[in-house]
């Protein structure tokens, strides 16, 4: 019985070790919430921007009912069986890709002041904020890493940025842009969500548009692209078909008229076989003419649509960092972590006292 009455604990003398301590806790936590205030304040607040999307499909729904069923486990049967490989579902990839984020570099940018007019590579370069102890940082870091690339600027001094062999500093550039720039794709749905965050509510906005309308670029160029490939095809089959019916017009034509009253039969046949020509390079030019238009309608079956759920707008209100937040979770931890080091004593005095208690016992059983 005294054993376990050894083993309660009384709550009562928990809190009156905590009221003897009480000023000590209350100082510790307003120190740490002045502390921790200060070190909030000092990163940049940041906005953020989405657009929702919906592409829209001419393809029939795939198997009906299992496809519902399908989609709503996650599955998407449509594109087990699509043909392209890049379907909404691996959107979010593309959004990894170092190509992808380079071309969002020329989007032209403008801040909330309007007093920053420019690209959004300069502007991520010049414009943005950095916490205080960034570039301290960033110093020590240059003094354990050996020597950069670099790249020679091209004429009129413009920087290109080579996907193939980025510098340190364009790696870093393109590393914060995949941090502030998010896509998700509802797999039940195929919704695609676009989520941008910058540091001025204006350039998150335009970032969000101009993002969508790359996006609807780049997966537009990548369906029509066979199609395209097929119409300059037979666009030069048909303007070397005309050159060549034209050509054979004009060569008709010109023997016709100095063979008006011609009543020998070799001219005669002559004439028929320029005629019969020129009913071939008629008939090969209306061909590829024919086939010309039948892939200029392919091109625009196969352009994708989106729809767009929701527009892009200028944020009101920053999204973060939550300071008042951060400074309370602080608050709280620095309270927890006083009480720990106020029981600290009695803890470790408990964990021996109760290893000795198990050492004698063991011993009194041998």
């Amino acid at each position: 019985m005294e054993d376990e009455n050894k083993d309660i604990i009384d709550l009562r003398i928990i809190l009156r070790m905590i009221a003897k301590k009480k000023w000590t806790i209350l100082l510790t936590m307003f120190i740490t919430a002045i502390i921790s205030y200060l070190y909030i304040i000092q990163i940049p607040r940041y906005y953020e921007s989405e657009v929702v999307l919906a592409p829209e499909s001419t393809e029939v729904s795939a198997g009906g009912a299992i496809g519902s069923i399908a989609s709503s486990f996650g599955l998407d049967l449509g594109s087990m069986q699509s043909s392209d490989a890049i379907y909404p579902v691996l959107y979010p990839n593309l959004f990894e890709s170092n190509d992808f984020i380079i071309r969002l570099f020329d989007i032209q940018v403008e801040t909330l002041e309007g007093d920053v007019k420019t690209d959004y590579y300069t502007y991520l370069k010049k414009y943005t904020k950095k916490a205080p102890w960034d570039p301290a940082i960033n110093s020590i870091k240059k003094l354990f890493k050996p020597k950069s690339r670099t790249r020679k600027t091209g004429k009129g001094n413009e920087m290109k940025v080579n996907p193939f062999m980025l510098t340190e500093e364009e790696d870093a550039l393109v590393e914060s842009v995949k941090n502030s720039v998010k896509c998700s794709v509802d797999k039940k749905t195929d919704v695609i969500t676009i989520q941008v965050k910058d540091q001025d509510p204006m350039v998150c906005a335009i970032l969000a548009d101009s993002i969508r309308q790359k996006l609807q670029d780049f997966i537009t160029e990548y369906r029509t692209s066979k199609s395209r490939a097929d119409y300059e095809y037979y666009l030069k089959l048909t303007e070397n078909a005309k050159e060549e019916y034209e050509e054979a017009v004009r060569e008709y034509s010109s023997y016709c008229d100095t063979h008006v009253n011609a009543i020998l039969q070799a001219y005669i046949s002559e004439r028929d076989n320029l005629e019969n020509e020129m009913q071939l390079k008629f008939n090969t030019y209306t061909a590829m003419n024919t086939q010309l238009q039948a892939v200029k309608a392919k091109v625009q079956e196969s352009t994708p649509v989106f729809t767009t759920l929701q527009n892009a707008s200028v944020p009101v209100k920053p999204a973060g960092p939550k300071r008042m937040i951060f400074s309370i979770a602080m608050m709280i931890l620095s309270c927890i972590i006083s009480i720990i080091c106020i029981f600290r004593k009695d803890i470790v005095n408990q964990i021996f006292h109760k290893n000795n208690i198990d050492g004698v016992s063991e011993e009194n059983n041998l």
